[in-house]
This record gives structure tokens, C-alpha cells and sequence, in this order.
């Protein structure tokens, strides 16, 4: 992600035929990247609620969605989470922000609308 002129990486390890076979049928994928390091992608700009923390490809969490990022909530369930951080995200508060972050409800850096540019690379 590239926030002003800060780009961050980080790497995803997962087999399969494509990209697009992970994400096209709409099912979920978990990841076990963990929130922090979700949040480093946006430097010091990162916030989430610090429930639910479902992560992974197609992530959805009630309104707010990531084809590829992390959810978070303010209550431990996954049911109506206001935080978001990943690439083709939307939904619940700022459903343009397409890739960065969304933060609402008490986030644990404060609320957040922040976009940024994604670069998503396949080996």
C-alpha cells in the first residue's frame, strides 16, 4: 500500500492456480497475518476495532467487506464490524474507499478514513 509517499509490502503466502481462483467464487480464505500487521501497512495512519479480527480473502463482517484485508469490531463477534483495512474493500461508513482503511467505533487509533493506492503483486 502507498500512503502519501510511504509504500509498505507485505508477503502473502498462498498456493493456488491464480489470484483470481482465490478470490472469484466469493468464499472465504483465512490469512494469519494478524492485525498489526495489517495496521503496518498504513504506517502510523492503522486502526482497528479490536474484535473479530477475521482476516484472509473475501472477507465480509456484515457491511464492510475486503477481497483481500481485515475486519474488525467493537463487540467479539463477527456480525457488525466499522473497521476494514485491505484492497477492494467497502461497505459501512465509506463504502469509495476501495483500498486503505476505515476505522469507526472506538478503534484503537481513533477513526480513520484513509486511502491509499494498492499494488498487489503474483508470482
Amino acid at each position: 500500500m502507498k500512503v502519501s509517499q510511504q509504500i509498505s509490502f507485505v508477503v502473502i503466502n498462498r498456493h493456488a492456480d491464480s489470484l483470481h481462483s482465490l478470490i472469484a467464487d466469493g468464499q472465504y480464505r483465512p490469512t494469519t497475518l494478524g492485525r498489526n500487521t495489517w495496521k503496518w501497512l498504513l504506517g502510523s495512519q492503522g486502526s482497528l476495532q479490536s474484535g473479530c479480527n477475521k482476516e484472509g480473502f473475501n472477507v465480509v463482517c456484515g457491511g464492510p467487506k475486503a477481497r483481500i484485508g481485515i475486519v474488525g469490531n467493537e463487540q467479539n463477534d463477527c456480525h457488525s464490524c466499522d473497521s476494514r483495512i485491505g484492497f477492494g474493500t467497502g461497505g459501512a461508513h465509506d463504502d469509495s474507499n476501495t483500498c486503505g482503511n476505515v476505522a469507526k467505533f472506538s478503534p484503537d487509533n481513533g477513526d480513520k478514513f484513509v486511502k491509499s493506492m494498492g499494488y498487489i503483486l503474483v508470482q
